[in-house]
């Protein structure tokens, strides 16, 4: 499973930019990537674990701004495109998953 977090947060005032900076920190504690500049994203063994991280990052959400959390399965993340510019680039490094047996 990967969990994306998504989000536009005000940063007129300087109370904004810290909020906000505190919240990328957040993400970046708790194991997120970032994918674009306002797209974090994270890997997670099972659904039950993107549930825990879903909650953590519910738990220290701005109180301005917007903020997604859309969670998705491998494969589907395996089919994502993406470009730079018009050059097609490759695709992010998926982790292994561990089998035991």
């Amino acid at each position: 499973m990967w969990v994306l977090v998504l989000f536009d947060l005000p940063t007129e005032t300087k109370k904004d930019r810290k909020q906000a900076g505190l919240f990328r920190k957040r993400l970046i504690g708790d194991g997120f990537a970032m994918f674009q500049f306002s797209i974090y994203l994270r890997h997670c063994p099972s659904r039950e674990n993107a549930q825990v991280h879903i909650k953590r990052v519910k738990s220290f959400l701005p109180p301005n701004g917007h903020v997604g959390i859309i969670n998705i399965t491998d494969k589907q993340f395996g089919m994502i495109e993406l470009f730079y510019g018009k050059k097609e680039a490759d695709k992010p490094d998926t982790p292994q998953q561990l089998e035991l047996f």
